[in-house]
Parts: structure tokens; C-alpha cells; sequence
């Protein structure tokens, strides 16, 4: 199973205490993916369809305990999955059932307010919890933390999208919407704002889980870091040695190391004997010890000797 049938599964198990929740949660639902189908007679049908069976399992239960309604499901196999239908079909509870989420006002109008401003049934932030728990269930996703953080739901108009930005926008989420074949999608690429949304939404156990691999990734980033900085200094320190025995060596054959200061012929006759020792490492072995400062500073006459000599040699 992914991450996000991971997370449905999870979500998919506790219903909602309340039934001012659970009036939320199905609101989503039915806003997201679901479908409304009116006769020639004017009579009213309900209709979810997901691949996701969990999704199912939890709209069911949210109709029985919310609304005393045993709806109808059918399960429909293709080649690539397997389709799940929950079918609200007699007309008194399908309008009951839009009537108490806000999606058929009075006059048997379908509308549809998602914002929080406006819609009643989001007033409690239990609600608004329940409601994203909700929107999620029905058309969301999560990335595999292990390849990339990414959280989205999809909506069939901006408006919804909007109105979904909004409200994750009053928990802190800096939510973004991106048009994707025909579809508007609200998402967030922010690992610690996905582990604030699985925390709001209540799937505690994948919130673990994405934060064990945050942990991971966090630690291996970090020790690839020191590692690629410790090899950057390390290339650079042999780099360095390599020139200075180069240049000591070209004094010694054009015109001897002891024409040199005593000082500097004993650092250059160190640095040929330890090719591989640090600046540190040469001071202490000079008697008396000498900070890398000043060996650093005797080995940067050694090639100024060494260029002025390859100057004269040119001319």
C-alpha cells in the first residue's frame, strides 16, 4: 500500500464524536467526489465513487450514525482497479441528506459554500478539522516522505480550491493552487506543515511515520555535508601540499636548499620528508614548535622563492 491508502486507512477507522463533525466531514465528501443525480420526476439520487475502499467504508458509516441512512453499494471492476459506489437512491433522504450538509437550500437549489465565513457547519474547529479530514478522504494524496514531501487535494473549481486555501490558511498552512488538467489542486510541499495537516486531520500514526523519515533524512543530509565539506578541505589540503613539495623541490635542484634561511630550510626539508602532514602536524615537529600561521608563512616564501627563481629562468 502507498503512504496516502496508509493514511485513508487510518483516518477511515474513528468516526466522528459529534454530530455536528460528522455533518462536516460528509459535506466534504459529498463536495469533493460526490454526484447528484436528478430525475425526470424531480427526485433526487446521491452518488460517491472512489478507488479507495476505506473511503467508502467511512462514508457508509458516516451516513448510518449521521443521517440513519443505509445507503447502497456496488463495487464495479476494471482492468486497472476496482471502483466503489455508495448510492443514496430514495429521493426524502437525499434531500435530507444535502439539506443538513448545505448543499440544497430551501427551494431544493444545489449550492455549495465551502468557506468557513459563510457555512455554519464550519464555524467549530472540530468542524473545520473534520471537514479537511473530510476533502482529503475524498480527493487528496500524499507523496512518499522517502522520495518527496508533498500534500494535495484536488477540486473541480477554483472556487472550492479557494475556499479550501482559506481554510487551511487559519491553521498556518501556506497552501498553493495549480491548475492540472482541468482540475484545480490545493497543495503543500513543506514537511513540517504536512506533519501539522496529518496531525489536523488526526492520523497520528502516519505522523510518526513521516517524521521518523524527516528524522532520517535530516540526519543523512547532515552527515553528507560534513562529509562532502571535510573531502573539500581534505582535496584542498593535499592540493596545496602537493605545490609547496613541487616548489621546494625546484629550489633544491636550481640552487640548493641550504642557500636558504635556516627556518626555511628546515620547513622545506619537513614538508619533503611528510608529504601528508598538516600545517598543524609541521609546526609541531619544528624546534622550537611554530603555530600554522607562521608555517603557513615560511611555506609562502618557499614559493615566492621558487616563482622568482622560474622568472629568471624564463628570462
Amino acid at each position: 500500500m502507498s503512504f496516502s491508502s496508509d493514511i485513508k486507512e487510518e483516518l477511515s477507522r474513528p468516526a466522528s464524536a459529534g454530530r455536528h463533525c460528522r455533518l462536516a466531514e460528509t459535506a466534504a465528501v459529498l463536495s469533493l467526489c460526490g454526484k447528484i443525480i436528478i430525475t425526470e420526476n424531480n427526485r433526487y439520487c446521491v452518488k460517491i465513487q472512489t478507488e479507495n475502499l476505506p473511503v467508502a467504508r467511512k462514508y457508509f458509516t458516516l451516513l448510518r450514525k449521521a443521517f440513519n441512512i443505509r445507503a447502497e453499494v456496488a463495487v464495479r471492476k476494471s482492468r486497472e482497479a476496482r471502483f466503489y459506489s455508495v448510492v443514496v437512491r430514495r429521493d426524502r433522504e437525499a434531500r435530507r441528506l444535502l439539506s443538513e450538509t448545505h448543499l440544497l437550500d430551501a427551494d431544493g437549489n444545489i449550492q455549495e459554500c465551502m468557506s468557513p465565513i459563510h457555512n455554519r457547519l464550519l464555524k467549530q474547529n472540530c468542524c473545520r478539522r473534520a471537514f479537511i479530514r473530510g476533502a482529503f478522504l475524498a480527493a487528496g494524496s500524499v507523496s512518499d516522505p522517502e522520495k518527496s514531501y508533498h500534500f494535495e487535494i484536488v477540486c473541480s473549481s477554483d472556487e472550492k480550491a479557494r475556499q479550501l486555501q482559506v481554510l487551511l490558511g487559519q491553521y498556518g498552512i501556506d497552501a498553493r493552487i495549480v491548475l492540472r488538467k482541468r482540475h484545480h489542486v490545493v497543495y503543500v510541499k513543506e514537511g513540517s506543515q504536512i506533519v501539522e495537516l496529518l496531525g489536523l486531520m488526526g492520523a497520528h500514526v502516519s505522523l510518526m511515520q513521516l517524521e521518523n523519515v524527516r528524522i532520517v533524512k535530516e540526519v543523512r543530509n547532515t552527515v553528507n555535508r560534513k562529509v562532502n565539506c571535510e573531502t573539500a578541505n581534505l582535496n584542498k589540503t593535499v592540493a596545496a601540499a602537493v605545490r609547496q613539495a613541487e616548489d621546494i623541490r625546484y629550489i633544491e635542484a636550481r640552487k640548493g636548499l641550504h642557500e636558504l634561511s635556516g627556518s626555511l630550510e628546515e620547513i622545506a626539508r619537513l614538508r619533503l620528508e611528510h608529504p601528508d602532514a598538516s600545517l598543524k602536524e609541521l609546526g609541531d615537529m619544528l624546534s622550537p614548535p611554530v603555530g600554522k600561521s607562521g608555517v603557513n608563512h615560511r611555506l609562502r616564501k618557499l614559493s615566492l622563492i621558487a616563482e622568482q627563481l622560474r622568472k629568471g629562468e624564463e628570462e
